[in-house]
């Protein structure tokens, strides 16, 4: 039984170091930027299929560096003539542009590369189990999804917090005219953010359409998800997306593990099977785990409006 838990909980981490793959280059954006992308999962879609195309004549490694370029260059092409068009009509224009934008997104990936699913395989040399625990194996693909995540969180932070460049960013935001006055061309550091942060993204998309699938339902599938990250982990907070990844991928997965309810472990204390509580009681965790981040979305939303480690408004 320790075994299973153990292995649930080794899984829980990789699938939530995924999430932050996802979910960290929009935080980025939305904290440097106070820009919402609603097309963000798209990119990560993007990543994945650039990464199965380059791949086919350049091998998995050149298209794992290739695929977050490319992803990049487009997301600063979309902020250069698009967003950045939308931005002076306020917050309401932003999102509804890049709420557009993937569904565009996705009818031309579906245009070009079909609507089913590609045959995107992990490469043969990570193809083998790194070990095993509880009857079952763990490969080493697996492995290197998680040193590449952990790998881009330090960087992020370095980036943020150790280097002038993240000084200037960070400035960009809350000074542009000092920023600006300093010789700094900040339209430009705008640009440079949103595609870094959409590079981000496209590197999740490398890895995770390889772990998961590769369709174009597949930003679909994981945009609400990445936005419930954002939001509990706390508006442009890095560490509290980590965080908020991590507690979504434990749970969910554990949920899916171990099956049992409330009733099971506690005992009906009287509750009936009826009504919403005596269901809701009496409900396995396999039924709850879907919904699972919406259900803490909800909460924190009730009693902590500005996630794990969002600032508070001035």
């Amino acid at each position: 039984m320790l075994d299973i838990i153990a292995y649930s909980i080794l899984n829980g981490v990789l699938y939530g170091m995924l999430l932050f793959m996802m979910s960290s280059g929009l935080t980025l954006i939305f904290g440097m930027m106070g820009v919402l992308n609603f097309a963000h999962a798209s990119f990560y879609m993007l990543g994945a299929y650039f990464a199965y195309t380059v791949g086919l004549a350049t091998g998995f490694w050149i298209a794992l560096f290739l695929a977050p370029i490319l992803v990049g260059i487009v997301g600063a092409g979309v902020e250069k003539y698009g967003l950045r068009r939308v931005h002076q009509f306020g917050h309401v224009p932003e999102l509804l542009f890049t709420f557009g934008l993937a569904y565009v997104i996705e009818e031309l990936v579906a245009l070009f590369w079909g609507t089913v699913p590609v045959p995107y395989d992990m490469p043969g040399i990570l193809d083998f189990t790194a070990f095993s625990m509880a009857g079952l194996d763990y490969s080493a693909f697996k492995v290197f999804i998680l040193a590449i995540s952990v790998l881009m969180f330090a960087g992020l932070w370095l980036l943020i917090k150790k280097t002038r460049a993240g000084l200037i960013i960070q400035g960009s935001l809350s000074r542009p005219d000092m920023v600006s006055a300093l010789g700094h061309n900040v339209p430009m550091v705008f640009t440079l953010v949103f595609a870094f942060g959409c590079a981000l993204a496209g590197l999740g998309g490398v890895v995770g359409g390889i772990q998961f699938v590769t369709d174009p339902g597949m930003a679909f599938m994981m945009g609400p998800i990445v936005f419930v990250v954002v939001v509990l982990g706390g508006l442009g907070s890095v560490p509290g997306a980590l965080i908020a990844s991590l507690l979504i991928g434990i749970l969910q997965t554990f949920f899916l593990s171990i099956n049992f309810s409330l009733a099971d472990s506690i005992g009906t204390l009287g509750i009936e099977d009826s009504g919403f509580f005596g269901v809701l009681w009496h409900m396995e965790t396999t039924r709850l785990a879907p919904v699972l981040p919406f259900l803490l979305l909800v909460l924190t939303l009730i009693f902590r409006p500005r996630g794990i480690l969002g600032k508070r408004e001035a």
